[in-house]
């Protein structure tokens, strides 16, 4: 979540300089605007113009690439001439129309796996994105970020790393998202952050091709997804930690 030019760019240096340390890419991430929010007195962000802007000034400032969701098919074309990455929610990886106009514009598009769906299920989402670039290979990513596990729960089945990978596209593994539990605080989400990077870890190990982290200098005042957010500190740590499985395997 957006929540200012001044936070996106202290939270992007910090990781671009972790990253460039440890020798591995890096993707900014930050949403203008999260339409899936429990309660509608809930933060939604700085909104699509205000937004893209400040991602637009971190893209050029540092010079990494950015990733954020779109919500709607109005939004495509203007999120696609700032993103690099165009990131389908997990609430709408069944939306066609919304998929099949981000492929169009040529940008990589990152589905997230709905936590409804069985992993094998996002066949049907690659091949909606193959249907609208004929051409060409569309530029896909399939993540991973839990499944609903009765109420207010997600579980991970490390099974389902393999078996998008199967697809043939790169898997990301979303930790953060995959602790969250939904609607689990009354008026918001709860979440467990403690096994963010456990996780994380797992995924690894499994064979995810990239992670999703989100991160916070103070996840507690945090606008959005601070029950699941890893403290901005610990990451140094857990990022080696993550070189050194993907070193060992």
């Amino acid at each position: 979540m957006i929540e200012s030019k001044a936070l996106c760019l202290q939270i992007g240096r910090r990781l671009q300089t972790l990253c460039h340390k440890l020798g591995i890419p890096f993707v900014f991430k930050a949403s203008y605007d999260k339409a899936n929010r429990t309660s509608a007195r809930s933060f939604r962000g700085p909104g699509l113009q205000a937004g893209l802007a400040i991602l637009s000034h971190v893209r050029e400032r540092l010079g990494v690439p950015v990733l954020t969701d779109i919500h709607s098919v109005e939004d495509v074309s203007a999120a696609g001439e700032v993103a690099d990455i165009l990131q389908i929610p997990a609430f709408l990886c069944r939306q066609t129309d919304l998929l099949q106009a981000a492929v169009k514009t040529g940008r990589i598009v990152n589905v997230k796996k709905g936590q409804f769906l069985a992993p094998g299920d996002m066949a049907n989402v690659v091949t909606k994105a193959v249907e609208v670039a004929p051409e060409r290979r569309p530029r896909l990513l399939l993540t991973e970020r839990g499944t609903t596990f009765g109420y207010h729960n997600l579980v991970v089945d490390m099974r389902s790393l393999p078996i998008m990978s199967a697809l043939g596209y790169p898997v990301v593994f979303d930790a953060t998202h995959s602790v969250q539990l939904p609607g689990g605080a009354g008026d918001h989400s709860g979440g467990q952050r403690e096994f963010a990077p456990v996780l994380a870890r797992s995924a690894v190990v499994a064979g995810a091709d990239g992670l999703f982290i989100e991160t916070h200098p103070d996840p507690d005042h945090a606008l959005s997804d601070g029950p699941n957010l890893i403290p901005l500190a610990q990451m140094p740590q857990l990022l080696a930690q993550l070189v050194r499985l993907k070193e060992a395997l």
